[in-house]
């Protein structure tokens, strides 16, 4: 397996990762560490963890996508306003589902259909498009996280 650095935030619960991305300054490391901080409930079990930001290793093997931290940063987040803050992380973690920043001024489609997938790597991803400072987006993202099927090979 050869990885690729990739600019992107990725967080993971119960054993699936997503990957957060958007230009810098977007609020991929603000959704991460509002991700962090949901607490488990009924509607989402898993706590979620870091596995890297804003520089995500990845590496395909076969029909799977798989995500890591650089060592330089483990364990580290970005936190506007304080710096860089250490946080519970996990170790590499098989992505399938991406999620794209919508700038603050746009919203999410209400109903997407079809549902949208993005290609990482060559294989086609569940996707969805988030306003990263909409209330209910880390909650979103955990949702969506939970529902993504298995990648494809595209």
């Amino acid at each position: 397996m050869t990885g690729t650095l990739i600019h992107a935030t990725c967080i993971a619960a119960a054993g699936r990762a997503v990957l957060i991305r958007g230009p810098s300054g977007s609020g991929k490391s603000d959704l991460a560490l509002r991700c962090l901080a949901t607490a488990p409930s009924l509607l989402l079990p898993d706590p979620a963890r870091l596995v890297a930001d804003d520089q995500v290793m990845i590496e395909r093997n076969d029909s799977q996508l798989w995500a890591s931290c650089p060592a330089s940063i483990e364990g580290l987040i970005e936190v506007r306003g304080l710096g860089i803050v250490p946080v519970a992380f996990t170790g590499k973690t098989e992505v399938v589902l991406v999620v794209d920043l919508l700038p603050r001024s746009e919203w999410p489609q209400r109903l997407p259909d079809p549902p949208a997938f993005a290609v990482v790597a060559g294989l086609e991803l569940n996707s969805i498009a988030i306003n990263p400072f909409e209330p209910s987006a880390p909650i979103k993202l955990l949702m969506a996280l939970t529902l993504a099927k298995a990648p494809r090979v595209s």
